[in-house]
């Protein structure tokens, strides 16, 4: 019995916020970013039926990871947050690239005939 509860309790501590850390890699989303992702992804009618006891368990502790990255966030709040995130580093060096060799298509130049 007590190797389920240790494998039940290592799962519990891998999905722990997976919701919050999502948020936290991004732009600024403001405080409690993982509880709101959360909200807002069980009032959706786009959510379908097998994500929503998913949600329910990861809600509790996605506001538990928040609570614990209130001071990250209040650290973070006067900052622009827009280049700290991986999708506008991405697209910064994606338009650089684009921008060097002239070509719009997948980064990589076209050999000429």
């Amino acid at each position: 019995m007590k190797p389920l509860k240790v494998i039940a309790s290592c799962m519990l501590l891998t999905t722990s916020g997976c919701s919050s850390v999502m948020s936290h890699t991004g732009a600024d989303q403001g405080y409690y970013a993982g509880t709101r992702a959360n909200v807002d992804m069980m009032k959706s009618h786009d959510t379908s039926w097998a994500m929503m006891p998913l949600l329910a368990i990861d809600l509790p502790l996605s506001a538990a990871m928040d609570t614990l990255l209130l001071p990250y966030d209040y650290l973070r709040s006067g900052k622009d947050k827009t280049a700290e995130s991986p999708k506008a580093r991405i697209q910064h060096d994606e338009e650089q690239n684009q921008a060097t060799n002239k070509n719009p298509g997948q980064g990589m130049p076209t050999p000429s005939h």
